[in-house]
């Protein structure tokens, strides 16, 4: 059977006596300024919901709830054990371990937060920042590959890979697919749905289409990722990923039906 190798790219992208940059850091510091970036145009869109400044200022809370909500995401989500015996390696996100779950909670709480701070709307905040998520999620996914880690199942596919932490076998490069479906398509979707002013006037419905359309795209790549080795399939076959997505898909679909054109 033809089974494509593996791209063996050094994680490590730089490396300088103890000090050392990973492609996975880097995917996180490119996705916060890319995204940083593109907010800071789109808040500018009518209704206009925030200033360039203010995007500024919201960066330093977002990227605190990304990392804080991710760790602790991954602390109660797929490890409470192993952490609860060992609580001070919750300390230690150098040795990887973080949850986007987690932290999308992290930063729905930050942008509440710092909106309640500076009387900015929260859900017309909330839209032009949600529609720029996708940009990380790509690049985290490309990292993901790149760390040979979170491979796909086992399959017989023409571009099914050896990974070399999963075993002999060929399996999904579930990473690319996830890559493809959570970021560029939901990318292209949201950023079509932010810049027709119909939409953008229904305060909350790009914050809704980004959770119910991660919720889809993620349990879809559920479906050829491989599970998480100390929890394996859950209840109904489901994995944690979907099972946490199904919150997400229910909210996502509210805020949708609920969305209405802001009072003149």
């Amino acid at each position: 059977m033809l089974v494509l190798p593996f791209p063996a790219i050094d994680p490590v992208l730089v490396e300088v006596g103890p000090f050392a940059i990973r492609w996975y850091a880097l995917a996180y510091i490119l996705g916060i300024v890319l995204g940083w970036w593109l907010a800071k145009r789109l808040v500018a869109l009518a209704p206009r919901v925030a200033t360039a400044e203010q995007v500024d200022d919201a960066v330093t809370w977002i990227t605190l709830g990304i990392v804080l909500g991710g760790r602790l995401g991954y602390v109660l989500f797929y490890r409470p054990e192993h952490y609860l015996a060992n609580p001070l390696e919750i300390f230690a996100v150098w040795t990887g371990g973080m949850s986007f779950h987690g932290g999308a909670l992290g930063v729905i709480l930050a942008i509440l937060l710092f909106c309640r701070n500076r009387g900015i709307d929260t859900l017309g905040f909330g839209d032009r920042v949600v529609s720029v998520v996708p940009i990380g999620l790509f690049l985290g996914r490309l990292a993901n590959f790149v760390n040979g880690e979170l491979w796909g199942r086992v399959s017989d596919v023409p571009w099914a890979m050896v990974f070399p932490t999963g075993g002999p076998e060929p399996r999904h490069p579930s990473q690319l697919y996830q890559a493809s479906m959570e970021g560029v398509l939901l990318f292209l979707l949201l950023q079509l749905l932010v810049r027709i002013p119909a939409i953008r006037a229904r305060r909350g419905f790009v914050s809704g289409a980004f959770l119910a359309g991660y919720a889809v795209a993620r349990s879809v790549g559920e479906l050829f990722r491989q599970p998480d080795a100390n929890l394996g399939f859950l209840i109904g076959g489901a994995t944690m990923g979907q099972l946490l997505s199904l919150p997400m898909l229910l909210v996502g679909l509210w805020l949708m039906l609920r969305a209405r054109p802001a009072a003149a």
